[in-house]
């Protein structure tokens, strides 16, 4: 029997699912310690999982990546898993969605979907099915008119609306509209790459930023469809920039290696991520997970300024931060009913 077996045999595995297109953020770092306390609080396994669809992904991150996590002290179970190692699954699944007609070719560009109305009680942005009833005539015609691309692959929706509960934003229904499952680039979808590759793992834990709670319905049917069981999800607050703006690779934001260059230590670092989220003072990934709690979990982005960053992990420094408190954000998020009572993340779903 495998550790992943041994540790996560009745109860499957949570995850961290980086895209290797950059060095890890601070946003990056405290959810995989959030996704990595969630599934050893639970009894769960924790896997690795490289999502290097993006052309843009490079070897060298990926060391940088796994070097920086096992820093401040999340490890994993088994190998790291690599999703251009599963094209072939990919692409096999695709082609029995496409023998059982739940497949469709769009040819849309982004001016089209820019300028198009969204769908009929759906939210901003959300697909209005443009390319879903064409005639065979209409199809040829516009796949004839595509330059440097082919079409895209988009999945007939069969529910207007799913519902699903969110472990910290409780029930939660959106919008599941047509979602692009083979892009006009020939790259697989985020959303269809990752169901499919946590349902083949064994993946009954989602812990990920609250930025992607949208898309969790349409993920939700697309499990359904495949017959695949839903995982429990739990989206976390994000950290964003002074300005406000979610944290990004692109953007420079700051980096195990940045907070090294002003004298912080990956344990300075756990404890800056504990403090983010009023739980005290934690020095290893074991301490954070055993004062988290999901109620830690029920605020507003976490928002700061990298220049306070720079004179080290002292207590002013600390003091600075709590003085600057959570964002106050504008954006609250949408759901059908009240988020659920705080309760302990020990026991699974």
């Amino acid at each position: 029997m495998t550790g992943v077996e041994a540790r996560g045999e009745s109860v499957g595995c949570g995850r961290f699912a980086p895209s290797p297109t950059g060095d890890l953020h601070l946003g990056n770092l405290r959810t995989a310690l959030l996704a990595w306390s969630m599934a050893r609080q639970s009894g769960r396994a924790f896997l690795m999982r490289m999502e290097d669809l993006d052309a843009r992904s490079r070897p060298e991150f990926v060391s940088r990546q796994l070097a920086d996590l096992e820093a401040v002290g999340v490890e994993w179970d088994g190998p790291v898993l690599f999703q251009s190692a599963r094209l072939q699954h990919y692409r096999d699944v695709v082609a029995d969605l496409s023998s059982r007609g739940m497949l469709y070719e769009c040819y849309c560009t982004r001016r089209d979907l820019a300028e198009a109305p969204s769908a009929p009680h759906g939210p901003p942005g959300a697909y209005p099915g443009t390319c879903r009833g064409l005639s065979e005539r209409e199809r040829s015609e516009r796949r004839a008119a595509l330059t440097n691309r082919g079409p895209a692959l988009r999945l007939a929706a069969r529910a207007g609306s799913v519902a699903v509960v969110d472990a910290v934003f409780g029930p939660y229904r959106g919008t599941t509209d047509d979602l692009v499952i083979l892009r006009g680039d020939g790259v697989f979808s985020y959303n269809f790459a990752s169901v499919l590759d946590d349902a083949a793992t064994g993946v009954t834990q989602v812990v990920r930023g609250d930025d992607l709670l949208p898309s969790t319905p349409r993920q939700a049917h697309l499990y359904e469809l495949l017959g695949f069981p839903l995982p429990e999800y739990a989206h976390v607050p994000l950290v964003e920039n002074a300005g406000g703006a979610r944290l990004a690779k692109r953007d420079g934001a700051v980096t195990m290696e940045t907070l090294k260059g002003f004298g912080w230590t990956p344990a300075d670092v756990v404890e800056l991520l504990g403090a983010s989220l009023g739980m005290g003072h934690p020095r290893t990934a074991a301490e954070f997970a055993d004062l988290l709690r999901v109620s830690d979990l029920r605020r507003p982005a976490w928002r700061i300024d990298p220049a306070i960053l720079e004179s080290g992990p002292t207590p002013e420094t600390f003091e600075r931060l709590a003085a600057a408190g959570p964002a106050q954000t504008d954006k609250p998020v949408q759901t059908d009913k009240p988020a659920q009572a705080a309760r302990p993340l020990q026991s699974p779903a």
